[in-house]
């Protein structure tokens, strides 16, 4: 192993292309970790403007529009054009999903889920062929944003440089928040929306180790992506007004408002994945049905397509009529839902926070009554993206930094964060999810965060059982019993019938205590059977067992291969769980301090 001196005198440069070493460093030193971070930030801010530039140059090819002009910004005259290409759209990403579906069977993950449950270990196959996939499904009009292929793809990439120097579990986890912080960090030209995004959705939680690496990940991204795309990422609400101390009223009922309506959007998305499940409708096909219903709503308005950058930015800088927000409004929400259920790739984070805008600027028109209100319309319509966008994605101090970055005003952030803090609590109050835990939540996960939960599912009883367990048939006599296992010979013996099928376990010490028990002829071995029907499955972990110890108050238990044979393959005894999942538990709170 390297010695310090010997890091130190190698430097960054030594190190940059001996994986050996540079894992050394990054296992000793903070600077390590901090290099790392620079390295995946630099890889961020390249691949979101890759992702970005074949973007754009789909749009101009397929829909025919100048390269200068967002999507959904622009006038599309081909009213054939407008409906055939989300179709085609789909058609070819439903190609992809039915060849995927013979390649690769098991399930994507994300950077969340691979935070929560796997240690920070992404595939950067799948994050790859993920990137893919948004890319078809924004390029041909979808109502989607790019924003989950540039975190799937610059985690996948941190993670995959990750695996390679063969890190540590916390940093792991910590290199894939890199990833995530560069892309957002990028995509908004906004390091502290980046930074915040990695430390609330995909770490989990801020620590001071975690701190400089991350930051400087998004710092880098952001640097790169305006070296090469110039101005492409920012978001420009152009002159807004002062903030008066009656404005936070209002702010704060527009929080509960756009609440109430991220709630209605998740459940909407789920409401049309569910009813293509359903259907007798096989996968490769949903896409091309959920293309048809975008490019019937883009021949409305074209500014439901892609992920709505344009027609932000036009909306913004316009007076619209209550009529046409709440058109606008419901045709955008309707195509975001119908996109994602059908199957297209993307996320909602800029569709909720165009859709945020809308409501924002629909909300102002109930500004007369409240009383010494003086907010202006593009104020409403700032405090509503981030009120709509953390009642979806989640992340309120991500929200509440991303209008401070586009806004530059501390008054109006310090309004947005009232807002977004009451929009974040009426969501986690009454419906508990953001839009992927929420997702997590339908396919039968229980995570709600990026909190590392995965080293308790990996601490399971096949792990910390004992194999070398007593038995005895259920049928033998008290004497041959006694005679078999003598007093001190084990504490608990496990009784199985003649299917060798678990039947109860006995106290060894307990037999021996009965005084009655040599005289009493009667007396039999099942009258000490205890647990018939409590064990435990090596499946478990250490959580659950634990929690069936305290169900049942006993110091030990059988374990039975499964629920049907029975079959008795170890035993577990309650404070060996508890010391291990205590051990456990320690060791990670190290990790996270940097103790080890």
């Amino acid at each position: 192993m390297l010695s310090r001196m010997d890091i130190r005198r190698l430097g960054p440069l030594g190190t940059a292309f001996d994986p050996r070493r540079l894992r050394a460093l990054i296992r000793h030193s903070e600077m390590g970790m901090v290099f790392a971070g620079a390295l995946v930030g630099i890889v961020s801010g390249l691949a979101v403007t890759a992702m970005s530039y074949v973007s754009e140059e789909m749009h101009s090819l397929i829909f025919g529009i100048d390269g200068t002009t967002r999507l959904s910004a622009s006038q599309i005259d081909s009213k054939f054009l407008l409906m055939t290409a989300p179709v085609a759209g789909g058609m070819l990403l439903g190609l992809l999903l039915f060849i995927l579906a013979k390649w690769r069977k098991k399930p994507m993950v994300d950077p969340i889920e691979a935070n929560a449950l796997h240690g920070g270990r992404l595939s950067l196959t799948d994050s790859i062929l993920v990137a893919i996939q948004n890319l078809v499904s924004n390029g041909f009009g979808a109502s989607v944003g790019l924003e989950a292929g540039y975190t799937q793809l610059a985690a996948g990439i941190a993670s995959k440089f990750g695996l390679k120097l063969q890190l540590r579990r916390a940093d792991m986890r910590v290199l894939v928040g890199c990833g995530a912080a560069g892309a957002i960090a990028a995509a908004f030209n906004a390091p502290l929306t980046g930074a915040f995004y990695a430390f609330e959705l995909i770490i989990g939680s801020y620590t001071i180790i975690s701190l400089t690496p991350v930051v400087v990940s998004a710092l880098v991204a952001t640097l790169v992506a305006r070296l090469l795309a110039g101005s492409d990422f920012i978001i420009d609400v152009g002159s807004f007004g002062a903030v008066q101390p009656a404005d936070y009223v209002p702010a704060i009922a527009l929080g509960a408002f756009c609440a109430g309506v991220g709630i209605l959007i998740m459940q909407g998305v789920s409401f049309v994945e569910e009813l293509a499940r359903k259907s007798a409708i096989a996968l490769p096909f949903r896409p091309a049905l959920g293309g048809i219903v975008v490019g019937l709503l883009a021949l409305v308005s074209p500014q439901v397509l892609a992920a709505g950058h344009g027609a932000l930015h036009l909306n913004l800088s316009h007076e619209i009529t209550i009529p046409a927000l709440i058109g606008l409004f419901l045709l955008k929400s309707v195509a975001s839902a119908v996109s994602i259920g059908s199957g297209f790739r993307g996320g909602l984070f800029f569709a909720s926070l165009f859709m945020g805008a809308l409501l924002g600027k629909l909300f102002a028109y109930s500004a007369p009554y409240f009383a010494d209100a003086t907010l202006t319309p593009v104020i409403y319509a700032v405090v509503g993206m981030s009120s709509l966008a953390v009642a979806v994605i989640g992340g309120p101090l991500t929200m509440t930094f991303l209008a401070l970055e586009i806004t530059g005003d501390f008054p109006i952030t310090a309004l947005v964060l009232a807002a977004v803090i009451t929009s974040s609590l009426v969501v986690r109050t009454t419906f508990g999810y953001s839009f992927a835990t929420w997702r997590f939540h339908l396919r039968g996960e229980s995570i709600r965060s990026a909190h590392d939960v995965g080293w308790i599912r990996n601490l399971t009883v096949d792990k910390l059982m004992r194999s070398d367990v007593k038995t005895a048939k259920l049928g033998i006599t008290l004497d041959a019993f006694k005679e078999a296992f003598p007093i001190g010979s084990t504490q608990r013996v496990i009784l199985v019938d003649d299917g060798d099928k678990y039947a109860g376990l006995v106290l060894v010490p307990e037999i021996y205590a009965n005084p009655t028990s040599a005289q009493d002829e009667g007396q039999q071995l099942t009258d000490f059977i205890r647990y018939k029907n409590d064990f435990l499955q090596p499946q478990m972990n250490a959580k659950q067992a634990a929690a069936i110890f305290d169900k049942t108050e006993s110091e030990a238990l059988a374990v039975v291969n499964n629920l049907i044979e029975r079959k008795v393959i170890g035993q577990l005894s309650e404070s060996h769980t508890l010391r291990r999942y205590s051990e456990e538990l320690d060791r990670r709170r190290r990790e996270v301090s940097g103790e080890i």
